[in-house]
């Protein structure tokens, strides 16, 4: 986090009118953090005397000391206004940002008869998203399960021949591990399919019916073609049910290209690992290296891993989603397959609508 701007109340006119995330010192006690977009009014507005403000905070009298921190985006703003939150108010900082958990679809792989959930939270197993609602979430999972046959039960399995199944084991949509009809094994080597199908974004399903369907079509096996047609059409659907931004977390890559602080400029926030890395600034329209060079200089200084987090996670679906969102997203497979083209044409965009840039 790069350090504040400190000002007393009494130099609140010659603050800056801009976007901006600070913090509201009193003597003792902890502070008042807050976000604006423009930093000028609301502490004129705090700071105001009781007797001229009614029915809204007033702190005047009682602020020591005033900490800023100047931004550009809503994105930068949340992020910075999260750090403070977590710094400051260690008990109650969830109360504070007031985020609400995205929902993501969860394969349990360390079960011995692996099945899928909906879930809000991080743990063990393969989690896909994050996802715009729960309802989506949900959706997704299920219209994924009817391309294999995966159970959707949620009890703790103990197979047996006498077991009394399932309406998706009647309907042969389940392996029916329950009543033993086929091995651990096999019932692992499915959950694998799914997983695979999971991480590659629905690839792994699609390469294996374009091909059936072209070798069909080759044969003149035109129903059987057909067949195959319309199975690879319902897997492309299914996949692209998932949305622009759902991954398995430990492969959800990109970079949020937004407005900076500074006039002229562009903040690049890297998301890897779950996790959000810190803005890196990149001015435009500079003389000397070329922009392809400066880019990959930047990057090599990105952090790829470290452990998710959930309201990292939280805050990109809600930034994505959003109809504020004041910026761009470029996702990427990997930093190895960086976009650097995409890239490079989404900084010219966002330089040019917040600050001209030609």
């Amino acid at each position: 986090m790069k350090p504040p701007v400190c000002v007393l109340p009494s130099e609140v006119d010659e603050v800056p009118d801009s976007p901006a995330v600070f913090l509201l010192w009193a003597p003792t006690g902890a502070p008042y953090l807050a976000r604006t977009a423009l930093l000028r009014r609301r502490l004129r507005r705090l700071l105001a005397s009781s007797e001229r403000v009614s029915r809204v905070l007033s702190l005047g009298g009682v602020v020591d000391r005033i900490e800023y921190w100047l931004t550009g985006s809503q994105l930068e703003s949340t992020l910075l206004h999260l750090e403070l939150a977590q710094a400051h108010f260690p008990d109650d900082w969830r109360k504070v940002v007031r985020l609400r958990a995205p929902a993501f679809v969860r394969l349990t792989v360390d079960n011995s008869f692996p099945r899928t959930m909906v879930t809000t939270r991080l743990g063990r197993g393969v989690f896909h998203g994050p996802f715009a609602s729960r309802a989506a979430a949900e959706r997704f999972q299920n219209e994924a399960l009817d391309l294999f046959q995966i159970r959707r039960c949620e009890e703790n399995l103990e197979p047996s021949p006498d077991h009394p199944g399932c309406i998706y084991g009647e309907m042969n949509r389940c392996l029916r591990p329950c009543q033993q009809a086929v091995s651990e094994d096999e019932y692992r080597h499915e959950a694998a399919r799914f997983e695979e199908f999971l991480r590659s974004a629905g690839g792994s399903l699609l390469d294996s019916a374009e091909a059936a369907r072209d070798a069909a079509s080759t044969a003149m096996q035109f129903e059987e073609a057909e067949h195959l047609h319309q199975r690879f059409t319902r897997i492309r659907e299914v996949a692209g049910a998932a949305g622009d931004l759902a991954r398995t977390v430990d492969q959800l890559a990109g970079v949020a290209v937004v407005p900076s602080a500074e006039i002229g400029a562009v903040e690049l926030i890297f998301f890897a690992g779950g996790r959000w890395s810190e803005p890196k600034r990149l001015a435009t329209g500079e003389a000397g290296e070329s922009m392809d060079t400066r880019l990959r200089e930047l990057v090599a200084q990105v952090p790829h891993e470290g452990p998710p987090n959930l309201e990292h996670l939280a805050l990109l679906a809600r930034w994505h989603g959003s109809s504020w969102r004041d910026g761009e997203w470029i996702g990427f497979d990997s930093f190895d397959r960086m976009p650097y083209r995409k890239l490079v044409n989404a900084i010219g965009r966002v330089a040019r609508t917040w600050w001209g840039v030609p």
